[in-house]
């Protein structure tokens, strides 16, 4: 059979390395590493659990083509399940905060789901409440990506075996913004097995600060996939850290990306800074075509 389905393509995604942000920590031996997940079919790391929680689904028969599916999303795992949806013939309903940028609303309705959008104050939180009422009226499946354990399990089985390969076993520190937390659960479930010594740090923004992709849940509503244990370290990371970096990403190496890279990857350096003879992978989540909107990327 020629070529391959688009689902197929997901994954395998390259790691760039950072040539310009960190000189002092490159004089020390460092070498920081971030992983373009933006190469994927949908530009993101949620393609990654997208595809697992669908497929495996449809594997289970729990959904089957012609379904809905419903679910809450603050912009990038809906746009892959948009995708996925599409490539297995699936309906589907996507929740989301009305403040999320214009560009990622575009996105998941070009690839065919319909949109329903809560207000800013009532946030992702909102979101899931919503639709875990629509599938106990009977409105559609949800996935949870929350509580899906497909969700890790996609980066257990590529997202971390694809760091260990890559970087020959020599990877020493892996940074990830925190979400669903679905990417940083499996990557560390997956290099932890390899090497126990390798330490799992976690973003998260700090009080306040209000950065697409990661999140610091309310206790009620954390993610039921998050184990505490799987993350050595946790780095709180400011608005205006994140969209520096994220400017500094494009400008300097030619990496343009969204907020939550930026903010992972301000993290990375700060644990550059304390260490030497490191090699750190960071995940670039996604591409930062999809914030045009939001002005993190000024104009003049």
């Amino acid at each position: 059979m020629l070529g391959h389905r688009l689902d197929q393509l997901i994954g395998n995604t390259p790691l760039a390395r950072i040539q310009r942000l960190d000189p002092t920590g490159a004089a020390r031996g460092n070498v920081i590493l971030g992983k373009l997940e933006g190469n994927n079919p949908a530009g993101s790391v949620k393609d990654r659990a997208a595809h697992s929680m669908i497929s495996r689904a449809m594997e289970r028969g729990e959904i089957k083509p012609g379904d809905r599916l419903v679910e809450a999303t603050s912009g990038n795992t809906g746009i892959a399940l948009a995708m996925v949806a599409a490539t297995l013939g699936l309906r589907l309903t996507l929740i989301m905060p009305e403040h999320m940028s214009i560009e990622r609303r575009q996105s998941m309705a070009a690839y065919g789901a319909e949109l329903k959008l809560v207000s800013r104050e009532e946030g992702m939180e909102g979101a899931r409440d919503l639709a875990a009422a629509m599938a106990a009226r009977g409105e559609g499946v949800v996935l949870d990506q929350f509580a899906n354990p497909d969700n890790p399990r996609a980066h257990y089985l590529t997202t971390g075996p694809e760091i260990w390969s890559a970087t020959e076993g020599r990877v020493t520190h892996f940074v990830s913004a925190m979400g669903t937390t679905g990417t940083i659960m499996g990557t560390s479930h997956y290099l932890k097995e390899q090497n126990p010594d390798v330490q799992i740090v976690g973003v998260q923004p700090g009080e306040g600060a209000q950065i697409p992709g990661i999140r610091r849940w309310p206790k009620e509503y954390l993610p039921s996939i998050f184990e505490p244990a799987r993350v050595d370290r946790t780095l709180d990371i400011e608005q205006d850290e994140a969209e520096e970096m994220t400017r500094r990403l494009a400008r300097e190496e030619g990496i343009m990306a969204g907020i939550s890279s930026g903010g992972a990857m301000a993290a990375a350096l700060k644990v550059s800074a304390e260490v030497e003879n490191a090699v750190i992978v960071t995940i670039v989540c996604d591409r930062g075509d999809r914030y045009l909107s939001t002005g993190v990327f000024p104009a003049g």
